[in-house]
C-alpha cells in the first residue's frame, strides 16, 4: 500500500469540490489522515465518506482535529476568516493552498498537466482513459468524475499522473510537469486577470516549466511556448449524431462524445499519450469507448413529457454556444438552454456574450447568478438579467425565459419541455440539481 504521507493529518476546508475532494481521496490512498469539512453536502462526498475521511458540514472551529501536527489545507474560495482557517491560525498550523499540495503529489510521479481556458476537465479525463486502456495505469486527479472509473482521482501503479493545471488563481504555477498540454486560451476569471497579456505571461511561465509542451496549432498559443511545442489540430471532423470522426498521427479516431470542440480535446489527449509512451493505434483506437466525464455533456435523464435532459458545466460563452452546437448534432426537436452564471466578476465582464451565445438555443432561459465565492454587495446592478437581456436583444422575437429561482424554472420547464426537445442545463455552480429535478 502506498505511503508517501504517512505520519501526515491533512484537515481539508471545502472537501466537497471537484479538486479538493479529489486530493482528499489520494491523500488517504497515500496513508494520510484525512478528515474534512464543507459548507453543504455534494455529490463528491459520498466517495470521500467511502474513504474512510470523517467529513464535517459546516464550518466550525470546532471541526478542525485536536493536536499540533494538522495541516489544513484549503482552497481559493475559503477565505481567511473561515472560522477553521482563523482557528489553524490561533494555534499556528501549517496551512497549505489546495495548490501546494497538488504540486506535492504530481512530483511523486512523472507528470502531465492540463491546462487552458476550456476542456481541461474532458482532455484530462480523455487522456487517463487512454493510458489506462494502453496498460500505462497512470494516477490522476481530474476535476470531474471519469464516467469509466466512476471517481475523480485515483492513484494507479504506473510512473505517470495526469492532473489539471488551474490557471484561474495561478497555481498552475507549482506545478513542474514533463509534458504540459495547453488546450486553448481565452480571458477567463477576471478577478485575477486584468488583461490577455496578464494571462498570457502566466501560461508562458507554465509551458517554461515543463520538457515538452502540447499546444493547440495556433500561432499565438505556439508562440507562447517559445516556438517549441507539439502541435494537434482538427480542422473539419466529421460530426456525426452523438459523435465526430478524423484522423489523427495516420490513425481514425472515432468518438462517441458530440461536438467539434471535443475532437479538438481528443487530439490534445493523444498528442500528450504518444508522448507518454502510449502506441498512437492504441490510443486512438481506446477513444472509442471513452464516456465521457461528469457535468460534461452528461445525460441525466428523460421528463415525463419525453424531453432529454443533459448537464453541462459550461460557464464561459465560448462553452455555451459549443454545448449547443454539441446538442444540435443529435437533431432534437428544440434546444432549451437553461444558464446559470458563475460568479458576478465573470458576468459584468462577459453579459453580452453571453446573451449572445444562448440566443443560438430555440428557447433560452436564465437563472440568478451563482455566487460561489463572491459578495454580491460588490456588484451592484449585476444579475442574470443582464444576461436574460442580452439574450433577448439577439433572440430576434424569440422567446427568453428570465427565472431567477429553480422552482420558477422548473415549473416553466414542466409545462414547456415537450418529446424530441433537448434541454440543457450550463453552468459551474448547482444548476445540475435543477436537471435532476426535471428528471425525477
Amino acid at each position: 500500500m502506498p505511503d508517501e504521507l504517512a505520519g501526515r493529518r491533512l484537515h481539508f476546508v471545502g472537501v466537497g469540490g471537484a479538486g479538493m475532494s479529489g486530493l482528499a481521496l489520494v491523500a488517504r490512498e497515500l496513508g494520510g489522515e484525512v478528515t474534512g469539512s464543507d459548507r453543504v453536502e455534494s455529490p463528491y462526498l459520498a466517495a470521500v465518506r467511502a474513504a474512510g475521511v470523517q467529513v464535517s458540514i459546516g464550518h466550525d472551529a470546532a471541526h478542525v482535529p485536536d493536536g499540533d501536527h494538522v495541516e489544513l489545507v484549503y482552497s481559493t474560495a475559503v477565505p481567511e476568516d473561515n472560522p477553521e482557517r482563523a482557528t489553524a491560525a490561533r494555534r499556528g498550523l501549517r496551512q497549505l493552498h489546495r495548490g501546494e499540495l497538488l504540486a506535492e503529489v504530481a512530483a511523486l510521479r512523472r507528470c502531465i498537466a492540463v491546462t487552458g481556458t476550456h476542456g481541461k476537465t474532458t482532455t484530462s479525463a480523455m487522456l487517463v482513459h487512454v493510458l489506462r486502456a494502453c496498460g500505462l495505469d497512470p494516477a490522476y486527479l481530474v476535476g470531474g468524475e471519469l464516467r469509466d472509473t466512476g471517481a475523480n482521482a485515483g492513484w494507479g501503479a504506473g510512473e505517470w499522473i495526469v492532473v489539471e493545471a488551474d490557471e484561474s488563481d495561478r497555481s498552475l504555477l507549482r506545478l513542474r510537469p514533463e509534458i504540459a498540454v495547453l488546450t486553448n486560451l481565452e480571458l477567463d476569471h477576471h478577478a485575477t486577470y486584468g488583461s490577455r497579456l496578464e494571462l498570457e505571461g502566466t501560461v508562458r511561465e507554465f509551458l517554461a516549466r515543463a520538457e515538452r509542451a502540447v499546444v493547440w496549432d495556433r500561432p499565438e498559443l505556439v508562440a507562447l511556448a517559445a516556438g517549441e511545442a507539439d502541435v494537434f489540430d482538427v480542422p473539419a471532423p466529421a460530426l456525426e449524431p452523438g459523435g465526430s470522426r478524423f484522423a489523427w498521427n495516420g490513425v481514425d479516431v472515432h468518438l462517441h462524445v458530440p461536438g467539434a470542440h471535443n475532437a479538438l480535446n481528443a487530439a490534445a489527449a493523444l498528442e500528450a499519450a504518444r508522448l507518454a509512451g502510449a502506441d498512437p493505434a492504441a490510443a486512438g483506437a481506446a477513444l472509442a469507448d471513452f464516456p465521457g466525464a461528469g457535468r460534461r455533456f452528461e445525460r441525466v435523464g428523460e421528463t415525463a413529457s419525453g424531453a432529454a435532459v443533459y448537464d453541462d458545466y459550461a460557464h464561459h460563452p465560448t462553452e455555451v454556444r459549443a454545448t449547443i452546437a454539441a446538442a444540435r448534432t443529435l437533431d432534437p426537436r428544440r434546444v432549451v438552454a437553461v444558464f446559470q452564471p458563475h460568479l458576478y466578476s465573470r458576468t459584468a465582464a462577459l453579459w453580452r456574450e453571453f446573451g449572445a451565445a444562448l440566443a443560438e438555443a430555440d428557447l433560452p432561459v436564465v437563472l440568478e447568478v451563482y455566487r460561489a465565492r463572491e459578495d454580491p454587495a460588490r456588484w451592484p446592478g449585476i444579475s442574470g438579467l443582464l444576461v436574460a437581456e442580452a439574450a433577448a436583444d439577439a433572440a430576434d422575437g424569440r422567446r427568453v425565459g428570465w427565472l431567477p429561482d429553480f422552482d420558477a424554472a422548473e415549473r416553466l420547464l414542466r409545462a414547456d419541455l415537450a418529446e424530441g426537445d433537448l434541454c440543457l442545463t450550463l453552468g459551474a455552480g448547482d444548476v445540475d440539481e435543477l436537471a435532476r429535478r426535471l428528471v425525477a
